[in-house]
C-alpha cells in the first residue's frame, strides 16, 4: 500500500488526510509546532484557525453555503468538527475555535491509517506521492525551495484582491462599454477587451478622493503585515499621496470618449468581467485594505454603483500562492514535479472552507489514482468543481478568490432572476451525486 505524505496538519492537509485514510490508503502528516510555528499560530492543534471564528454563510442561497452542504454530502470531517463545535452565529456558521481543533486533533489522530509527525518540512520531500498544504504562511524555506523548482514568478507572497460587484446592480444608464483608444476586442489580447467605464465627472472625483482619506482602514496583525509595492498599492494609500494621484493612475480617463457627452471623463473607475456569463465584474485596480463596512460606503459613490452588491470586497494580505492556472494540472499535481501536489491556500483558493474543499478534491482524486483508477474531477457544475475551476482560469495576473457564483458554469436558457441560484443550487447538488 503506497504511502501519502502531507506536509502542513491544517484544514487543508487534514481534510486531505482523511479523504485518503477512509479509503485506505496510509497518510502522515508533517506538521512543524510545536518544534516551529508561525506568526499566526497560537496553540498545537491540528486544523487552529487563526483569524475569524466564522466560515462565513450556512444557506444555499449563497455559493459558500452550497460548497459547505456539498463538502457534508461528501463526509468531509472539517464540516463534521464544525457542525458539532457550532456557536450562535445567526445565518452564519460559527464555531468555537477550541473546541473545532480539538475535535480535528482528536479525529486525526485517532485514524488508524494516519500518522502524525511534528518536524518542520524546509524543502519538498523526495517522498511520492506528497501534498503540500502549508497554507498561506508557507515558512520562509520551504518557499524558497519550491520558487528555485517552479520559478521565482510562479510564486507569490501577499495578494492584492479587488472588489466584485454582480452585473445585475449595476446601474447600466450610468455606465458605458469602452475600451481605450476604441480598440475592438481581439479575444486573447488583455488589452483590447471592452471594458465597463464608471465616469467622474471633477466634482464627484474629489468627493470620492475624500472619502478615500477618511475611511476606517484595516490595523493588520504583525503577521499579516506587507510591503507594499509601488505597482500594487492600495487604492486609499495612493489617494493619500495627492488629489490627483489616482486620477493619473488607475483611474486615468486616456483614450475614453463618454458617449453621453462626447468628451473624456474626469476620471473613470473600470470594470472588467469575472466570468463568461457576465455575471460579475471586479474594480480594475482597486486593491485595498479599508474596512469591509467602509468599502461598501465608499465605492458606491462610484457612478453606476450606488445600488451595488458586492459578491466580494477588496483585500491586502500576506498570502504564499502559486500561479495556478501555469504550475498545476487539473488535478492539483504540479506539471514540473510529477508525485506532488497542492492543497489548500497554496492553490489560490481564499478562505477556511474554500482550503476544505480544495483538500477533499486533492485527497479524493489521489486516492482514484492510488486505487489504479483515472482521477475523477469535480464537475464544474458543483461548487467544489466551480472553486476548482477558479485555479485554471487564464487571467492575468493570477489572484486567490473565494467561491463566488462567477466561477460557475453558466445556465442554459433563460431562467427568471430571482430563480437563478436556486437553480444553480440544485443543479450543483445532483451534479455531485454522480461525482462523490
Amino acid at each position: 500500500m503506497d504511502e501519502v505524505l502531507i506536509v502542513g496538519g491544517g484544514l487543508a492537509g487534514c481534510e486531505c488526510a482523511w479523504q485518503l485514510a477512509e479509503r485506505g490508503s496510509h497518510v502522515v502528516i508533517r506538521e512543524q509546532r510545536p518544534i516551529a510555528r508561525s506568526p499566526a499560530h497560537n496553540t498545537d492543534h491540528l486544523a487552529e484557525l487563526v483569524c475569524s471564528n466564522s466560515l462565513r454563510g450556512a444557506s444555499i442561497s449563497n455559493a459558500i453555503g452550497l460548497l459547505k452542504e456539498e463538502l457534508r454530502r461528501c463526509g468531509s470531517l472539517v464540516m463534521r468538527a464544525a457542525d458539532d463545535s457550532r456557536v450562535p452565529a445567526g445565518g452564519a456558521l460559527a464555531v468555537d475555535r477550541t473546541r473545532f481543533s480539538a475535535i480535528m486533533t482528536e479525529a486525526i489522530e485517532r485514524h488508524p491509517n494516519i500518522r502524525v509527525e511534528r518536524c518542520p518540512v524546509d524543502a519538498v520531500p523526495d517522498a511520492r506521492p506528497c501534498v503540500i498544504a502549508t497554507g498561506p504562511l508557507t515558512s520562509d524555506a520551504l518557499a524558497a525551495d519550491l520558487a528555485s523548482r517552479l520559478g521565482e514568478a510562479s510564486l507569490s507572497y501577499f495578494d492584492a484582491i479587488a472588489p466584485i460587484v454582480a452585473s445585475e446592480s449595476i446601474d447600466w444608464g450610468s455606465v458605458f462599454r469602452q475600451s481605450r483608444f476604441d480598440k475592438a476586442d481581439l479575444g486573447s489580447d488583455a488589452d483590447a477587451v471592452a471594458y465597463v467605464n464608471c465616469p467622474f465627472d471633477e466634482a464627484g472625483y474629489k468627493a470620492f478622493v475624500a472619502a478615500l482619506r477618511d475611511a476606517e482602514k484595516l490595523t493588520p496583525p504583525d503577521f499579516d503585515k506587507i510591503p507594499y509595492f509601488e505597482g500594487c498599492l492600495p487604492i486609499e494609500v495612493m489617494a493619500e499621496r495627492g488629489e490627483m494621484t489616482l486620477a493619473f493612475g488607475p483611474m486615468k480617463p486616456v483614450g475614453l470618449t463618454d458617449p453621453k457627452t462626447g468628451r473624456r471623463p474626469f476620471a473613470v473607475v473600470q470594470l472588467r468581467a469575472e466570468d463568461r456569463g457576465e455575471t460579475a465584474f471586479n474594480l480594475v485596480g482597486f486593491q485595498t485594505r479599508m474596512t469591509h463596512e467602509s468599502q461598501r460606503q465608499v465605492l458606491r459613490m462610484i457612478p453606476g454603483l450606488e445600488n451595488a452588491a458586492f459578491m466580494r470586497l477588496g483585500a491586502m494580505h500576506r498570502n504564499t500562492f502559486v500561479d495556478a492556472p501555469r504550475v498545476l494540472d487539473e488535478t492539483a499535481q504540479l506539471r514540473a514535479l510529477p508525485g506532488v501536489y497542492l492543497a489548500g491556500q497554496l492553490t489560490g483558493v481564499e478562505g477556511y472552507v474554500e482550503s476544505t474543499a480544495c483538500g477533499l478534491a486533492c485527497g479524493r482524486m489521489l486516492a482514484d489514482r492510488l486505487a489504479g483508477h483515472e482521477a475523477r474531477v469535480p464537475p464544474r457544475t458543483t461548487a467544489i468543481g466551480a472553486l476548482l475551476g477558479h485555479l485554471k482560469r487564464e487571467q492575468r495576473p493570477f489572484q486567490p478568490s473565494n467561491i463566488t457564483w462567477a466561477h460557475f458554469e453558466p445556465l442554459q436558457g433563460r431562467v427568471r432572476k430571482n430563480e437563478r441560484k436556486a437553480v444553480m443550487a440544485e443543479r450543483a447538488l445532483q451534479a455531485l451525486e454522480g461525482w462523490r
